[in-house]
């Protein structure tokens, strides 16, 4: 097994005033040449935006978008006619194929926190498209819960690549196992609150590992904690 640990205290910061951006990877004015990625994952930020501020109207094209809410309510107004609003426990999808511009905005009182990734795209080119799902606290207890695959499905949201994203919500002294192909594949684990061991390394809250050249890897939970794992390919 091999393995890389992004702590919490080594990202980079964007910091506007209304929008503040922890980087776990170079994106915008931060660049880091050892932090240009965790194989086809290019993107992870811990965002927070504050009450009545926002993303104004801009452009992308392949690249899937996800976004992970953690808390405080946003607004998703794109190209291709939708107009959602997403709050705490909703994960939304964007794969912007050949194109389509979008905005997002705080429309709620308190400060939004969600997490932003961004995956390079399987097929390029392809027609653009949105999704969104929710995934209730509750129904994630003790267990991990698919919340993105390359399989379609009604209980979570489709990625035009060959990844997968689950979301974690464990109580103190439970664990478990997550197992995936190792050919050319890797797990990027990260820590959304609580302390956790991932294959006998700690993590405290906001830390992120990721590992390769293994098949699984053991989460165990020192503490009530919430997790994401994200499953890509990787050329290391």
């Amino acid at each position: 097994m091999k393995h890389i640990l992004y702590k919490s205290n080594e990202r980079g910061l964007k910091d506007t005033g209304w929008l503040k951006s922890n980087l776990s990877f170079s994106f915008s004015n931060y660049y880091n040449p050892s932090r240009s990625g965790f194989g086809l994952l290019r993107v992870f930020n811990d965002d927070y935006v504050a009450p009545e501020n926002g993303f104004g109207l801009h452009a992308h094209a392949n690249m899937e978008i996800i976004s992970v809410m953690l808390s405080g309510s946003m607004s998703h107004v794109d190209s291709l006619g939708y107009n959602e609003k997403v709050q705490k426990d909703w994960v939304q999808i964007m794969s912007a194929g050949t194109g389509l511009r979008h905005e997002e905005h705080n429309v709620g009182n308190d400060e939004v926190n969600f997490l932003q990734i961004w995956i390079e795209p399987k097929l390029q080119n392809i027609m653009p498209r949105y999704q969104r799902r929710y995934f209730p606290e509750e129904k994630r207890l003790n267990k991990l819960v698919t919340i993105v695959s390359n399989e379609e499905g009604q209980d979570h949201c489709w990625i035009n690549q060959n990844a997968k994203l689950s979301l974690g919500h464990f109580e103190r002294d439970n664990d478990c196992t997550y197992k995936f192909n190792s050919v050319n594949k890797g797990v990027f684990v990260f820590n959304i609150s609580g302390s956790m061991l991932v294959n006998e390394e700690p993590l405290e809250k906001r830390d992120g590992i990721g590992v390769w050249d293994t098949d699984a890897v053991h989460i165990n939970c020192l503490t009530d904690s919430q997790f994401l794992v994200v499953e890509v390919p990787i050329n290391h």
